[in-house]
């Protein structure tokens, strides 16, 4: 969590600045390109790196091959398959959280601020030290804070490189050694340390104030880039893509080609429906939940409502590792109980009414990804002005008709964004599906680990490819709310804040 904390920071700060005030060639074109990452998931892109950098990879190979070296005792590579390789591979696929919201922060400063750091001889450096960084301080934490619980909920990039993490703790307690016990008490210790995480960043910000001294947002003037220093800026920037995002799907699009004969087959087909029908349901499932909490908190804004509309938001800092057990052990056991009681009253068995069930693993989901949906439609509700509600009550329409005629068309552009993401999400979700799906129930995230686990990528590679396909959508998405967010425009005021949430 340190060494992921540290990279994300580096590399989603810096970016963030250099493609906000700075103006260099082909600026517009990496500012949306730096999300291409988030499409992205870690494990991917630890079995890629795994793929190229290991003793018979191609690197290696080239190596040995230029210099004559016969084995790895002439020469020394550092180990993919590490600490340090894990943080490597997670710190170029979580920055974007740090990247979107330090962005944001430092479109929204007050030109001002930047101009007055000119007049006093500040370079775009001394600046950005001096002025915009500190304001962009909440923000910057927030991201990292985001960033940490990623990091510490992966379990197929630290289970493939064999780093010894409480998730992966869990999948051992309770799938090898059978102790349900035992995973819980470890899963408790991953929820103080998400609580930890969430409280620290709380306290960091305790007493401290980040207003604007000016209601000017025009844009300032930007940093004109040129020669040696635009060439930096742009390799500054490419690297990240390069490394989190062109690498591996390049890498993938190979394989899914050279192999697609072998991996265009009966159970790639049964593992992609399997994945859109979960993924289906659970961005269906998460943007009802999401429409009757904001609704109800619409037409009831008591505190009490507003208290508990947010614990329910809380799933979204849990791990799937943690989140599966506090599924599964609750579900275990009312079937358990129903079928004690069916089999005493009347000699039949029920079976598994609700663990090891879809239905299982779609409330898992809700619960995980409910933040999500409902960021997306508290935003849009709450730019529909009240008078729309009252000039529906005044002509005779209760509460569900309104929200049916009046709201539902309005807010359908967020409810489609929130579903999106939530359907990506899902589909790259890891560690609660394999603890919760059902027996012989697989998914393109289950088969891609399983497979590049048994050093099989090239087989997975068109699965693998298809979960990465999927994920630009969102990316799309985002990139062009971001571009719509300008300051000086309404959209600013809300713009953050669904970003945010997301």
């Amino acid at each position: 969590m340190l060494g992921n904390g540290l990279g994300v920071f580096l590399i989603g700060t810096c970016t963030a600045w250099l493609t906000s005030p700075c103006r260099f060639p082909g600026r517009r074109i990496l500012e949306w390109a730096l999300l291409l990452p988030l499409a992205v998931p870690a494990y991917i892109v630890a079995f890629v790196y795994t793929d190229i950098l290991e003793f018979a990879g191609p690197v290696q190979g080239l190596l040995r091959d230029v210099f004559g070296w016969t084995s790895a005792r002439d020469y020394w590579f550092p180990e993919i398959r590490s600490m340090g390789g894990a943080i490597y591979v997670m710190s170029f696929v979580l920055y974007p959280y740090v990247y979107l919201l330090a962005k944001a922060s430092f479109q929204e400063q007050s030109a001002g601020l930047l101009e007055v750091a000119r007049t006093l001889g500040h370079g775009p450096w001394q600046t950005f030290f001096c002025v915009a960084l500190p304001l962009a301080r909440p923000a910057i934490v927030f991201g990292i804070a985001l960033a940490l619980m990623e990091t510490l909920a992966d379990f197929g990039t630290v289970d493939f490189f064999a780093v010894n993490t409480l998730t992966r703790s869990v999948f051992n307690v309770w799938l090898g050694m059978g102790n349900a016990g035992g995973a819980a008490q470890i899963a408790l210790v991953m929820l103080a340390f998400v609580l930890l995480v969430i409280g620290l960043e709380r306290v960091g910000r305790r007493g401290r104030r980040y207003h604007q001294t000016s209601n000017r947002y025009t844009a300032a003037p930007g940093y004109e880039l040129r020669g040696l220093r635009a060439a930096c800026a742009i390799m500054a920037c490419l690297a990240p893509i390069v490394i989190g995002f062109l690498i591996p799907a390049g890498v993938l699009l190979r394989h899914a080609v050279v192999f697609f004969d072998e991996s265009w087959n009966a159970s790639f087909l049964t593992f992609a429906r399997n994945s859109l029908l979960l993924a289906t349901l659970a961005a269906l499932a998460v943007i009802a939940v999401a429409v009757f909490l904001a609704y109800g908190q619409r037409l009831s804004p008591s505190r009490g409502f507003a208290v508990l509309a947010r614990i329910s938001l809380l799933g979204y800092a849990v791990p799937g590792a943690v989140l599966a057990v506090g599924v599964l052990v609750p579900f275990a056991r009312f079937d358990n109980a129903v079928d004690g009681l069916m089999r005493e009253w009347f000699g039949l068995s029920t079976g598994l009414l609700l663990s090891g069930t879809i239905f299982a693993l779609v409330f898992a989901y809700l619960v995980r990804f409910l933040a999500v949906g409902f960021g997306a439609v508290e935003a849009s509700l709450g730019q529909v002005r009240p008078t729309m509600d009252m000039a529906a009550r005044s002509l005779g329409a209760g509460p569900g008709r309104t929200l049916w005629r009046i709201h539902l068309p309005l807010i359908r552009g967020s409810l489609l964004a929130g579903a999106t993401i939530v359907f990506v999400d899902t589909m790259k979700e890891l560690p609660a599906t394999l603890i919760l799906r059902p027996f012989n129930f697989g998914t393109l995230a289950t088969h891609v680990y399983q497979f590049a686990s048994d050093e099989l990528l090239e087989q997975s590679a068109l699965s693998a490819l298809t979960i990465v396909i999927a994920g630009v959508v969102p990316v799309i998405l985002l990139s062009r709310a971001m571009n719509r967010a300008r300051r000086g425009t309404p959209q600013m005021q809300t713009g953050p804040l669904q970003i945010g949430h997301i």
